[in-house]
Parts: structure tokens; sequence; C-alpha cells
């Protein structure tokens, strides 16, 4: 029986959010979102951002398989006005069969858990890159381990429902945040998945307001020869400079950064299971605003099955979110006009 069913459906958890110094507060963010047409999806990946899957491998797998620590973690955001349940949904969870990745025959168990309540994001531990420490922080609120079972081959699993209010309260962000935690805990194998977060049970169907991000972004690239596929880290108002640090890009084509005011600078790409970081400086023009970084595969060779972590960290090491709904927008170049008297 799912841990869920050991809580009320009706209960309010009544929670405050820690006040963390790791992640200082998004100024701005909760303006912008606020800003913004309510009417975004919920898919992760969410369409614009062009990923076919996250993946998660089991905790015995090779890391040179491209996933560094075997476990993914994304936060949900939702609008601190909603009082309807949603439901968090997964695409394919079992490990076997069409879309995932094997290493000989199939034998990997990925848990999923979902959590709330206090300290379910702001804990330290729950923004690290690395699944170390009090990482799972918050409450259980349902829990599923899946393995090769036939039966969620090409199939939706459910979670839920879920309160909103048994989400953390985290005014920085405009709302209460869900955290969804996917570990490989046995196994070898690549289990490729995909999460909605729906107001059904049942069908897709958006949770207008929401949003979802990540620290660390863990995913496939597709095997389409010039397929282009890109993440939108957010820059809050105290960031000077990024690090960009990407693992295991296998030699599959380059990576550029874009922004308002960067026209697809090229990042240094990583080798087969190992990270490699590149600084970057930070404009004022960028502050508030959501990077663009794109993946552009290698035309000239068929490079297939290519799974990439990215992390994005500021000027003291912290890691910044990235948003599957780019805040604000995806950013377009504007390049500066210099204006001279004429003659």
């Amino acid at each position: 029986m799912s841990n869920r069913m050991q809580y009320s459906r009706n209960t309010a958890l009544r929670s405050a959010c820690s006040r963390s110094v790791w992640f200082r507060p998004l100024i701005g963010l909760v303006t912008v979102i606020m800003a913004l047409t309510p009417g975004w999806s919920q898919p992760v990946p969410a369409e614009e951002e062009n990923i076919p899957y996250l993946v998660t491998f089991g905790n015995h797998a090779d890391r040179a398989w491209g996933d560094d620590d075997f476990c993914q973690i994304f936060f949900c955001v939702l609008p601190k006005e909603r009082v309807e349940p949603v439901y968090i949904r997964i695409f394919d969870p079992n490990t076997g069969g069409m879309f995932d990745e094997a290493k000989g025959s199939f034998n990997t168990r990925i848990s999923f858990q979902i959590y709330g309540g206090t300290g379910c994001w702001s804990t330290n531990d729950a923004k690290n890159t690395d699944p170390i420490g009090n990482y799972k922080s918050g409450i259980e609120l349902d829990a599923q381990t899946f393995g090769d079972e036939a039966t969620y081959d090409d199939k939706w699993y459910t979670f839920g429902p879920f309160n909103p209010s048994e989400g953390e309260l985290v005014p920085r962000l405009g709302g209460r945040v869900l955290k969804i935690v996917a570990e490989g805990i046995s196994g070898d194998d690549g289990n490729l998945y995909r999460y909605f977060v729906s107001k059904s049970p049942n069908e897709n169907l958006p949770v207008e307001g929401c949003n979802l991000f990540t620290y660390e972004y863990t995913f496939r690239l597709s095997d389409s020869k010039k397929s282009i596929s890109q993440v939108y880290p957010y820059i809050d108002e105290e960031t000077i400079s990024v690090k960009v640090s990407n693992f295991d890009w296998d030699n599959d084509g380059s990576i550029r950064v874009f922004s308002l005011v960067k026209n697809g600078l090229p990042c240094q790409v990583s080798g087969q299971g190992s990270w490699l970081q590149q600084e970057f400086r930070i404009e004022n023009e960028e502050k508030n605003t959501s990077l663009e970084i794109q993946f552009i595969k290698n035309s000239a060779k068929d490079i297939l099955n290519n799974n990439v972590c990215i992390t994005v960290q500021n000027q003291y090491g912290h890691s910044l979110p990235f948003f599957v709904i780019p805040i604000g927008g995806a950013p377009v170049y504007l390049p500066k006009i210099l204006m001279r008297p004429a003659n």
C-alpha cells in the first residue's frame, strides 16, 4: 500500500518557510511569475526544451553512461491561491521495455518519492546537486518503487491527490512547493521517464500557474542529427558570474549560451564520464532573467542514447534553478546599437 494512505486527504500542514541562507531571495521573481499568463503546461521535460526524456540509472551503473549520481530531484511550485487537489503523473516509470536503456538484462529498481511540509525545499541539502545529507527533507507524502513490471511500460502512473497546502510555503517562489525524488536503488540500467503535474488523476490537464525546476538536470538527448535542446537557468539579482558545468557530453556537438546580451557563446564540453566547468560573467541586463543553454547535436555523426547532466552555480558556489518554463520567457538577444551623430 502507498505511504500516501497514511495521511488524511484534508489535512492542512501549518508550515512556515525556513529562513535558509543557502539560496538568497529571488528578488523580482514572484513579480515576474504573477505577470505571466497563467496557462502554463506542466510536462517535464517541457515541449519548449525539446528533450525527449529524463533519465536515472540504477545505483550500480557505470557513470560513463551519463548519470553522475543516480538521483534526480525536481521541485513543483503550486500557486498559493490554489486549493483544489493536484496529481503528479509519471510516464513509463518502470525500467524495462521500449524506452529504457538496458545493460544486459533489466535488473534495476527506481524509487519515486513525493515530499511536502516544512523543509521540503528550504533545507540546504535539498538544493545540493549531489544526494548527500538530508536531501529527502520534509514529510513523505507518497512513494512507489518500480522494477521491470510490464504493467507500467509505456503507461502513466499517478501519485496523489495532494492538497496544495501540504507543500512548503515559499513566498520567494510565489507559492507552495512539493519535491519529487527519483533514485536508483539497485541495478545498472537507465530508466527514461517524464512527469506531468495535472488536476486529473487519469489524464494530463495543466494546473494553471504551476512551474517545476531542478538544480541538476539529467536527461536524454534526441538521436536526431541537427536537433537542438535547451534548458533555462534563472539568474537572480545577486549573481555576477556563473559556472556552467556539463557531464559526459561524449563529443555530441556543441553547447552554447544565449541571453539578452550573449549571442550563443560557446561552452566547453566534457568527455566521457567526466565533468567540465566554464565561467561566464553576468551583465546587469541578464539579472532577474533566464539564460538559455542550447545543446546542438553533432550533424556529422550518429551519436545515439546520449545522456548528459548540467548544473549552473553562482559566484558563491550556490546552485541556480532550471525552470522548465523559463521565467519571463526564453531570452532573445538584443544587440546594442551604437548611435552616432550625423555629419
